[in-house]
């Protein structure tokens, strides 16, 4: 497996969580790929909700703006996903995988991590 998300779990509305996305150094150093954060909800298209460069640089879907922030250590080979104020509507499967929005190919997908969030 070359990308394991995890750190899900079942909030309240307004709760936070962070997610946490393991990797090989190949994916986070070696190729210095831009990374993604990814949500699937139940009858839904899986859609990328932010990533973040090997720089640092960042990119949000405007449904997360404001709300969660996405990070990475390349020397750790992990990433994060730091949610807060969360909402019902950001209940789905989290998976972490290459951006594409500099045409880099997506890597065999992990298993994903599950956000539940009540009203």
């Amino acid at each position: 497996v070359q990308l394991q998300a995890s750190g899900g779990g079942s909030v309240q509305a307004g709760g936070s969580l962070i997610l946490s996305c393991a990797g090989s150094r190949r994916i986070f150093s070696g190729y210095k790929y831009t990374m993604g954060w990814y949500r699937q909800a139940p009858g839904k298209q899986r859609e990328l909700v932010a990533d973040v460069s090997s720089g640092g640089a960042t990119y949000y879907a405007d449904s997360v703006k404001g709300r969660f922030t996405i990070s990475r250590d390349n020397a750790e080979n992990t990433m994060w996903l730091q949610m807060n104020n969360l909402k019902p509507e950001d209940t789905a499967v989290y998976y972490c995988n290459t951006s594409p929005r500099y045409g880099a190919s997506l890597l065999p997908w992990g298993q994903g991590t599950e956000v539940t969030v009540s009203s």
